[in-house]
């Protein structure tokens, strides 16, 4: 690049910082201005109120709930879980505000490990927040893909009457065109995705307020408030026996469904008033999400009597507990289980609004990741097209998530890990920051607009303590004996996996040429 050219683009990114506080803030932390930074608070909070969405995690978890633990796993676990959860949450918020940028997490660790262990910290943290990420993509999708196999296959008559049971190669089918039509969505430019995260957000909040008030209402058969609240279901054909055990198993249903908020974080480079409105997103999110979440929770068990009869792979939904639950609530009181199927699709619409902001979240962040030339081909990933959408970066995130779901031909218990991976992923790349933040940052740390002052360091700890105890969880078997690929647990061996190959490549070769997050501005401009 010639002299004349660098000074140009120094006095461009200049005049901008100059111009807009957020341009400024995020020069002074390295970077200039290359998203279009059009959306308000209200926007940014619905991308990740969209991504997380409660509608979409309860439902699709809902057996994994149901099996292990039953109703107080579910009713009260989600609580328990909603307490730890969000001092992950506000941790993550203080720090968004002292570093708003697309890169979030990673780029969080670079600047509070000291710099002794910022670059190994920033490369660790990205890796497993951009794989997180991706098995997000895959799990959400392919649980659209078999959602929407139950409801063709409770349509045309059910399992026991005659109806379509999709084969493994039609779902894998009809995930990749729920894929190609999300990776569609995020091309286009940012007012467009904005729209999509709106009506994610709206979708959610309407949906949840009509079910909790229409399938109780529906059901005729209901279970006792001491059944809901008490209820410990040991009954799980798994092997498992012990109650500790089994509670501890079920927490993964209410961890899976507040996942997702680290999307406020990855689009602050696109949000006004970025300092505030992405710790807000963050914030106001988590919080909502877990109120929605656990009426939304309590809803679905109205329905729930027989637990052996829904998970039960004879059933007309063949195994999938809520659909058959929703279906026989509607067919005893109409004499159709439509009503049910309805129900379905609205969730189906949720799930897949969902989809869209989990593409755009892993979007943002590897974008990011590649500015500072951490993944492979950076140059190519780190593109935006005239509109000024990582258009690159968008299909590399549909592409991988395909590939981890070609899994699923193989076995359908490795695949269903993916939704463990997701979590674990997830949650590690959110606490390592909260981790750095509360012992090599803990008073050098500058907080931005918004903090917890003196309570910051408590709170932290508390979300890093909670994050390392659900990693251990669920890692542990969830069936035993432990005898073939159908009852082994894959989600230490992924997680593992991911540890093992960051760290090696860092100690083989990223560590001579990875320094962390790259400036891309004349600091002294």
């Amino acid at each position: 690049m010639s002299m004349a050219r660098s000074v140009q683009l120094a006095v461009t990114a200049g005049d901008q910082a100059a111009a807009d506080p957020d341009s400024l803030r995020l020069h002074q932390l390295g970077y200039k201005q290359e998203l279009k930074r059009g959306l308000s608070a209200l926007s940014n909070f619905a991308f990740s109120f969209a991504n997380i969405s409660v509608m979409m995690g309860v439902t699709t978890t809902y057996n994994t709930g149901l099996r292990y633990g039953g109703p107080v796993s579910m009713t009260l676990g989600w609580l328990v879980v909603a307490v730890f959860n969000g001092c992950v949450a506000l941790s993550m918020a203080e720090i968004c505000s002292a570093y708003p940028t697309s890169g979030g997490l990673y780029y969080w660790s670079a600047k509070l490990a000291g710099k002794e262990w910022a670059s190994l910290a920033s490369w660790v943290t990205g890796w497993f927040n951009v794989v997180g990420q991706w098995a997000a993509i895959a799990s959400v999708d392919f649980s659209l893909a078999q959602l929407l196999q139950v409801i063709i296959l409770l349509s045309t008559g059910g399992a026991n009457g005659g109806g379509y049971m999709a084969s493994k190669y039609t779902v894998l089918a009809i995930y990749a065109v729920i894929l190609i039509m999300h990776g569609i969505i995020n091309s286009l430019p940012i007012e467009w995705l904005s729209l999509f995260g709106h009506v994610g957000a709206l979708w959610n909040a309407a949906g949840i307020f009509v079910l909790t008030i229409l399938i109780p209402a529906v059901a005729k058969n209901r279970p006792s408030l001491e059944f809901v609240f008490t209820h410990l279901n040991t009954d799980n054909g798994m092997g498992i026996h012990d109650k500790a055990y089994i509670l501890a198993v079920g927490l993964l249903m209410s961890q899976y469904s507040v996942l997702g908020y680290d999307t406020s974080a990855h689009m602050v480079e696109e949000t006004k008033n970025a300092d505030r409105s992405g710790p807000m997103g963050i914030i106001t999110s988590v919080v909502l999400a877990t109120v929605f979440g656990w009426i939304y929770l309590l809803a679905l068990t109205s329905v729930v009597t027989d637990i052996p009869y829904l998970l039960s792979p004879g059933n007309d939904a063949g195994g999938y507990a809520i659909a058959q639950a929703l279906y026989t609530a509607f067919h005893r009181r109409y004499g159709s289980g439509a009503g049910g199927i309805a129900c379905l699709g609205a969730v189906a619409v949720a799930v897949f609004l969902c989809g869209i902001a989990c593409v755009t979240s892993n979007s943002r962040m590897a974008y990011a990741f590649s500015r500072d030339g951490a993944m492979p081909l950076s140059r190519v990933w780190y593109r935006v097209n005239r509109h000024e959408v990582p258009l690159n970066v968008v299909w590399l995130g549909v592409a991988v998530a395909f590939v981890m779901a070609l899994t699923s031909l193989g076995s359908q218990v490795a695949f269903q890990a993916m939704g463990s991976i997701a979590t674990v992923g997830m949650y590690i790349a959110y606490a390592l920051p909260v981790f750095f933040r509360v012992t090599t940052a803990r008073r050098s740390f500058v907080p931005g607009p918004f903090h917890l002052g003196r309570y910051g360091v408590a709170v932290g700890w508390a979300g890093v303590v909670w994050v390392a105890t659900v990693t251990v969880l669920f890692s542990l078997p969830v069936a035993y004996p432990v005898a073939n690929k159908e009852t082994f647990n894959y989600t230490p061996v992924a997680v593992g996996g991911v540890l093992l190959l960051s760290v090696g490549a860092w100690v083989l070769r990223a560590r001579f040429w990875f320094q962390g997050p790259v400036i891309n501005v004349d600091m002294h401009c």
